[in-house]
Order: structure tokens, then sequence, then C-alpha cells
């Protein structure tokens, strides 16, 4: 999966439309207003190389699920998106009102080198998701350079994040790519011993294969979130109340089977941060030790748990995480979660944050900076180590 990609710096530029695919598909609030920017800024090293390089800017992106139908274009527009990269850039960003048809064409001819051109949402259209050759086609007309930038789809096989590519001359990988590539391939391919895989959220399906994949490479698994019950129940621990997939526990047998006969440490919580029912007003209660009283539930990882982990993740030279520890969304079962992200801050070695809820984590303790890379793509980074290989990426194979 780490295989050599072209890049846009390699590109001559100048001239040329620059027809470049980002993510912009940010929160906003009820007015409309983008709620968190980190996804434009995200892309901004590689818009601020094409203008500089005199193309003429042509952004494309996808902004909710509007299921190919832009009745509701009030919700779905990339207006505020717009707006916020004109105030990052420090320039004018022209809107088109579609992203295909005359009147794109037109405002496309009409750019000026180093120009920026952001199309409309391209899902109000439904050969975007459909991979449509018609608007594949389409889309490329408007290109003479195409370059995919936006991690956070290429594990979809969508128009404009793989499909297009076909019908365009050149093509690239944007900064942000390179950026995820790298380091998502180091994780996987060569990282520094010891290596120290973190895996949280809710379920253990959810993260079967990126564990049957890491296990063997890393020499740490530290578990938890919901899923470190369903492992704790397979040991034959009680788990109280937990959340626990019953018909996941012979596979998670088989997992803890595997990590043994691999050597891998695999750890789970020691204790737990637990209550009747996950509500933020529930009372908070630590129990000290694996097995968790009938009654209660667990819903973080106890002090004595984030102790150990946070001992582990100081003394490697790579870590990976993806999930968090607890319901951390509820400030009573977020101490493990944030915990972990401070830990990773303190840690020397290279740390990856797998996008996601850890990386909302990690942005909201404000600990971005302190991480060697925080994944834009839950999604694409799991599928990434999970050693599949993402479309959207294997088209820029050199």
């Amino acid at each position: 999966m780490a295989a050599q990609i072209r890049t846009i710096d390699k590109l001559d530029l100048a001239g040329k439309r620059v027809f470049i695919r980002v993510d912009f598909n940010v929160p906003l609030d009820e007015k409309g207003r983008v709620t968190d920017d980190a996804r434009i800024r995200a892309a901004l090293p590689t818009i601020r190389h094409a203008i500089a390089a005199k193309a003429r800017v042509i952004l494309a992106s996808h902004l909710g699920r509007p299921k190919g139908d832009p009745s509701d274009k009030a919700k779905f527009t990339l207006e505020p998106a717009a707006q916020r990269l004109s105030e990052l850039l420090e320039q004018d960003v022209i809107l088109a009102d579609d992203c295909i048809g005359d009147g794109v064409k037109k405002a496309v001819s009409d750019l000026g080198e180093g120009q920026v051109l952001l199309l409309e949402n391209l899902r109000f259209h439904p050969g975007e998701e459909g991979n449509d050759e018609a608007f594949c086609r389409d889309l490329a007309a408007l290109a003479d350079v195409w370059v995919n930038d936006a991690f956070g789809t290429a594990h979809r096989a969508h128009a404009s994040t793989a499909g297009m590519a076909r019908f365009v001359k050149e093509r690239a990988g944007g900064f942000l790519i390179q950026k995820e590539v790298e380091y998502l391939g180091r994780v996987l391919a060569r990282p520094e011993h010891p290596f120290v895989a973190i895996l949280g959220g809710a379920k253990v399906s959810d993260k079967i294969k990126v564990l049957e994949n890491l296990i063997g490479k890393a020499d740490s698994v530290l578990v938890g979130g919901a899923m470190a019950y369903t492992f704790l129940a397979a040991r034959g621990v009680p788990v109280g109340k937990s959340r626990v997939e019953q018909d996941k526990l012979e596979l998670a047998r088989q997992i803890l089977d595997k990590a043994k006969a691999k050597g891998v440490d695999f750890e789970l919580p020691v204790d737990h941060v637990c209550a009747a029912e996950p509500k933020e007003t529930a009372e908070r209660v630590v129990v000290n030790g694996a097995a968790i009283p009938d009654g209660l539930m667990g819903l973080d990882i106890g002090p004595k748990t984030l102790d150990r982990y946070r001992q582990r993740i100081l003394a490697a030279k790579t870590v990976f995480w993806n999930g968090p520890m607890g319901l951390f969304e509820q400030k009573p079962w977020a101490e493990g979660t944030f915990g972990v992200a401070r830990a990773m801050a303190e840690c020397p070695g290279v740390t990856v944050v797998g996008g996601g809820d850890s990386a909302a984590a990690v942005e909201e303790a404000g600990l971005v900076s302190r991480m060697k890379h925080v994944s834009t793509g839950g999604g694409a980074s799991l599928e990434f180590i999970e050693g599949r290989e993402l479309p959207g990426v294997k088209v820029l194979e050199e």
C-alpha cells in the first residue's frame, strides 16, 4: 500500500486548468457557517502551490449526503466553504452554480492564472457516487490536470475521486494525500519498534481486519472502548451491563489466541469507570478490577489502565491510534480518551492518529500540532491499515 505516487510538485501547472479534488465536507451550524475548518486548512498547501505555479485552479468537493438531488441546495451548498477558503487564502474564490454544464465551462474558460473556482457540490448529481462514465467525462472536460487531495474519500470509487482520472492526460496526488500515504504506509510497512497500536470504539466487528493486520506487526495492542468488553467477556471476565457483541465472542477468542501465538502483548482494561446507564448525570463509579459488577456498565477505561497504557505509549517508537477509550462525548467518561491523547503528545516517537473520533478528540484537546500525523479520513485510514487498496490512491500510482 505504500506505493510511489506522483505528486503535484512534479508537474508544470502554468496556465493549465488544474482540477483538484479536495475534501470540504465540513460541519456547519444552523446558520450555515463552518464550525470546524480543519479539512479546508488541510488542503491549503496544495491549493497555494497551484496558485503560485500560475495554474487556473478548479476545486471540487462534496458536502453531506444530498443523494444526487439538488432540491435541498440551501442545506448542502458549498458556499460557506468557499467563503472560509477565501478568508484563508486572502483572495477571491469564485463559486460555480453547478459542477458540470455550459455555465461551468464558461466560468472555467474565464479563469485567469492563479484564480480559484470552486464547483458546487458534486453529490447534487447521482453520477458522482455512481461513478457514471458520462459524468466522469463531463468533469474531465474541465481539466488539463487532475489532482486528488481528498484522502477522506479516497476509499470510494466515485467519479471525482477515481473515475475521471482515466480521461485526463496528467494526474497527481496533492500534498495531503502524499502525507497520508507516507505516514500510514510507514505504520504498516516499516514501523520502528516498539510499535504500539491503540484501538477503541464501540464494536469489535468494525476493527476485525485492522486487528488481524496489526497483530504480528505491532509489539503491543492496547484496547479500550466498548469493544474491550467483548474481549473481556470472551476471556470469561464478568462485564455487568456493558455492551457486548455476543455474536463476536468466538471471533474475539480467535484474535486473542492469534495475539498470544505471535507473542503480541494484547492489553485489556484492568479497571473501569462505570455507571448504571450511559448518561452524563449518572453516578460515576470507579471499579478497581477487571470484573464489572452486575447492574453497572463500563463507559471508560479506569485510572490504572490509563497509567499502564500511558507507560507503553511513552516507551514506543511508533504509535497508531484509532477509536476512543470510552464514551468521550460526555465529560464523565472522557478521561481515558484525553489521557491517551496527552500520552501520545508526550511520546517522542512517530505518532499517527487514524482519523474519526480519535482525530476529533486530539483536536478538542488542542494537541494536533504535537502529533506527527493526524489523518483526515476515518474510514479511509482504517481501510488503508486493513491493507486494502484505496481507489483514489491506486489511480495515482506511478
